[in-house]
């Protein structure tokens, strides 16, 4: 595990066993064998020297990405028994490397929009009925993600082939000041060969086919190390009347898409080679379709058309006709699918190449390639299918609505709006800032589509919305942070000891420090801006839902720049026009400039590294159900990981097992528990502490963490304990209705342990947040207790 201590510990390293955490009374094994404590870190990652507080630690099982780790101690502790009566022997499972490795992991933020729209398909509402609205549902986003696809791979034909074929190589001008263009110049090279419009855009050509290419390794690569992995097989389960699944985590193929990457992966490859295709060909066979042109060309340019319409065809039936398999394990590949729809699609690239590079004479280039109705269309697609989604995720709402839901069960279409959104804007940002290097803001060159340019002076307005919003949850936390002081000095006793002190010189109370009272309610306040987060989301996708739809109108509408379209109207108008179109290009232009430094530093720089590790490990935990380019769902190596590992351990020792999970690890644990069987799933225990089950997990992704969905873990496990903190911006209660919820879910831990200097604290202690749950007292305690409810017997039912 070299690259585990590279990470830092970002929030809590999970269930460092306490010495008097393993005083349990109650019997936590078999009569005459030993128990275990599986222990799952969160997000960021850690040692498992940190985690098992020793540094002597051995590799139990597992490689160099994750592994199971003991104490040297503890490795042959199945077979010395007598030696662990006191308590469980604790093992680590470190996952930190599926998320975070070497310096090719920072081109996974290329794959930004792409992991953002897969996590829409995962946020539609819990519903009984209706299986074939929850199927339109997933529908809908696939289709959304093939957009993004295709618009990035125009975005990058925008750049070679327009601005820098098309364009600059057809200006004197540019060429002479770009000279690596000149090969490339009708004046320059004396109308070489290469000179030709076609030739300039069927070698231009190479550079999306190249990031096409990039993606499908990266999507390949990734497939064959976790799609690959293969959970526990376990029976088929059967469709019932009414799709009532409690748990959809729990079927035995939900962490096994293989067969959907591969189908998906194909799709979207296919269609990226036929956007340079049609970038490429497009152009010829409309020059060829002048009057007087040859008969010849405009037969294959019409033959070419009719190829490229009926691939397109097949790319979108084969992403709307298969979703996920998730009630068996799909061990089948569609291999003629899988190569047959990309080679089709590069055959029919080449030949597009080989059709444009025909020699026209004549033909010059002038003006800008087709970009707008291109771009044009793909934001029309665009908003249509976020609007359907919005209708579909509103009726499945209905049917079984759940008042904890994320934007009334709107999550998934707001979030595809913004994976929408960032699509556009990194398009956008790509094209301006090489038109701006080029030369084509000062009339030189027509320059990138008006419709980017109308995207980008959207820009300002939104950044108005976003202040806006940020001076609400200002105040907002400063109403909750006056209303917190007063419970924070209630919890602590600030206002009887002050009242003793004044009826007396020997009140003994330690005085009031009104700074400690203010940082404590802040910490609450602002971790309380967590359950406004749906309420920000939702705002600022309507808001760039109504702003793009408006930049579309308007380049339609006038075919101008925003600044030129209203010259001629009142003074306020134009000005605010032109100072929003300079603004957000500037804008746009350092965000991208601003991207790219990200990814660069993120290239060499460890520490920028697990930042964006941090992101993935929030962002790919579920499965790529919808966009083959995302980022890999870590989850369908660490799932099975952990099952196999509780599963085969319980069976060969038959004792009892703790599954202790801090943060995202809990979330994991829950998954990894729900994929066991009945009988191995009643002999284990589960302990989270600073756990998003709930709170994030179960209002954004209600089908899979709902209120019944964690009920049913509750009925199914031996016990559950959950551990939270009022400071935590991200851990919170389960919420269990009736009286498990009480039965779940601990008192909130004090933060901080103290208020002031104590013979117990004689230093101040720290407001820890989310972080360090196990230096609370409580911690051990709670643990011990749950260790003391398991028992050989077989739990019995339970009401909630």
């Amino acid at each position: 595990m070299e690259r585990a201590t590279e990470h830092a510990e970002y929030g809590q390293r999970p269930g460092r066993p306490e010495t008097d955490g393993r005083e349990a009374t109650g019997r936590t094994g078999t009569d005459d064998g030993t128990a275990l404590e599986l222990l799952v870190h969160g997000v960021g990652g850690t040692t498992p020297e940190r985690m098992l507080d020793d540094p002597r630690t051995v590799r139990v099982t597992g490689d160099d990405t994750a592994a199971v780790f003991r104490r040297i101690a503890d490795a042959d502790a199945e077979s010395r028994p007598a030696d662990h009566r006191e308590g469980p022997v604790p093992e680590a499972y470190v996952w930190c490397n599926l998320t975070s490795g070497n310096g090719s992991r920072a081109l996974w933020l290329l794959l930004l929009p792409f992991m953002v729209v897969n996590l829409a398909h995962w946020m539609r509402p819990s519903t009984h009925r209706g299986r074939r609205t929850v199927r339109l549902h997933g529908l809908l986003v696939r289709l959304t993600g093939l957009t993004l696809t295709v618009l990035l791979v125009a975005a990058a034909c925008e750049v070679a082939l327009d601005l820098t074929a098309w364009q600059c190589a057809g200006n004197r001008g540019c060429a002479e000041a770009h000279t690596w263009l000149g090969f490339l110049s009708p004046d320059l090279s004396h109308h070489g060969w290469w000179s030709s419009p076609g030739r300039r855009l069927a070698l231009a050509a190479l550079v999306p086919t190249a990031l096409t290419v990039l993606l499908w390794y990266l999507s390949h690569r990734t497939w064959s190390e976790y799609e690959s992995q293969r959970p526990m097989d376990r029976a088929e389960v059967r469709p019932t009347e009414d799709d009532a699944e409690p748990v959809a985590l729990g079927r035995p193929g939900f962490w096994y898409g293989r067969r959907l990457v591969a189908r998906l992966r194909a799709a979207h490859t296919a269609a990226g080679f036929l956007t340079v295709a049609a970038a490429v060909g497009s152009s010829a066979a409309r020059e060829d379709r002048r009057p007087g042109g040859p008969a010849v060309l405009d037969l294959l340019g019409w033959l070419f058309t009719a190829a490229l319409v009926v691939l397109a065809g097949a790319v979108v039936w084969v992403v709307c006709r298969r979703g996920r398999s998730e009630r068996r394990l799909d061990r089948e590949l569609d291999r003629h699918l899988v190569r047959g729809l990309p080679t089709a699609s590069i055959a029919v690239l080449v030949l597009a190449m080989g059709y444009a590079g025909w020699s026209r004479p004549g033909w010059s280039s002038a003006g800008r390639l087709p970009g707008d109705l291109t771009f044009g269309g793909i934001t029309l697609v665009q908003g249509i299918l976020v609007l359907a989604l919005g209708v579909v995720a509103r009726v499945l709402h209905r049917s079984r609505p759940d008042p904890r839901t994320a934007l009334y069960g709107l999550g998934g279409p707001a979030v595809a709006m913004l994976a929408c959104a960032l699509g556009g804007v990194m398009s956008a940002g790509v094209a301006q800032r090489v038109a701006d290097w080029l030369g084509g803001t000062d009339d030189a060159l027509p320059g990138p589509p008006i419709l980017l340019t109308w995207q980008a002076a959207v820009i300002p307005p939104l950044l108005v919305v976003v202040v806006i919003l940020l001076g609400w949850l200002a105040r907002r936390t400063w109403v909750l942070r006056r209303e917190e002081t007063a419970a924070v000095e209630e919890e602590y006793g600030l206002a009887e000891a002050a009242r003793r002190r004044a009826s007396g010189p020997d009140g003994g109370a330690e005085p009031r420090d009104t700074a400690r009272t203010l940082r404590i309610a802040r910490a609450r306040a602002m971790a309380a801006l967590t359950d406004r987060a749906p309420r920000v989301v939702g705002i600022i996708s309507t808001v760039t839902l109504l702003l793009g739809a408006g930049a579309l109108a308007g380049a339609f509408a006038t075919g101008q720049t925003p600044a030129r379209a209203a010259r001629d109207s009142y003074a306020f108008v134009a000005g605010a026009a032109q100072t929003a179109q300079a603004l957000g290009s500037w804008l746009i232009g350092v965000g991208f400039l601003l991207f790219v430094t990200w990814g660069r530093r993120a290239y060499k720089d460890a520490s920028a590294r697990r930042t964006i590790g941090i992101l993935w490990d929030v962002g790919t935990f579920w499965p790529r159900a919808a966009h083959p380019f995302a980022p890999p769902c870590y989850a369908e190596r660490a799932v099975p990981d952990l099952t196999w590992r509780m599963a085969t351990w319980t069976q060969t020792t038959g004792g009892r097992l703790v599954i202790s999970g801090h943060s995202q690890g809990s979330v994991l644990a829950a998954a990894a528990a729900w994929q066991l069987t009945p009988s191995v799933r009643r002999r284990v225990a589960l302990l989270t502490y600073g756990s998003p089950l709930e709170r994030l997990y179960g209002r954004w992704f209600p089908a899979h963490f709902g209120p019944e969905s964690l009920a049913s873990l509750h009925r199914e496990v031996d016990c559950w304990r959950n551990l939270y903190r009022l400071t935590d911006p991200i851990g919170g209660p389960v919420r269990l209705p009736g009286r498990c919820g009480p039965e779940v879910d601990a008192e909130p831990f004090k933060d901080p342990l103290a208020y002031g200097r104590t013979a117990d604290h004689p230093l101040p202690a720290p407001i820890l947040g989310h972080s360090d749950y196990q230096a609370d007292p409580a911690f051990a305690a709670e643990r011990r207790s749950l260790l003391a409810r398991i028992g050989p017997e077989v739990p019995g039912p339970r009401e909630c």
